[in-house]
């Protein structure tokens, strides 16, 4: 069963980057989203997707250091966004 919280964070990156073509199922839960990715995010699509995310989610991403452990995979950033939005 999908979860709605990754089935969602997948919808918003997709839409948020612009990625042309892909569906959420394309987006692997466990995959660095960052550096490795097959899609190739960068630190400014990172910066645009995090923006995206605290809108969404009315939730403030701090530290460098915090962001790159929430922006680590779909599934730590819906585990990140559990314990920190109450918009989830």
């Amino acid at each position: 069963m999908t979860d709605p919280l990754t089935l969602r964070l997948k919808s918003l990156i997709i839409t948020t980057l612009k990625l042309d073509g892909a569906v959420p199922d394309d987006i692997p839960n466990d995959e660095p989203l960052i550096g490795s990715s097959r899609f190739g995010l960068d630190s400014l699509d990172a910066l645009e997707l995090v923006l995206a995310i605290e809108r969404e989610f009315g939730v403030k991403i701090g530290s460098s250091e915090e962001s790159r452990q929430a922006m680590g995979s779909v599934n730590s950033l819906a585990a990140y966004l559990r314990t920190h939005s109450s918009r989830v």
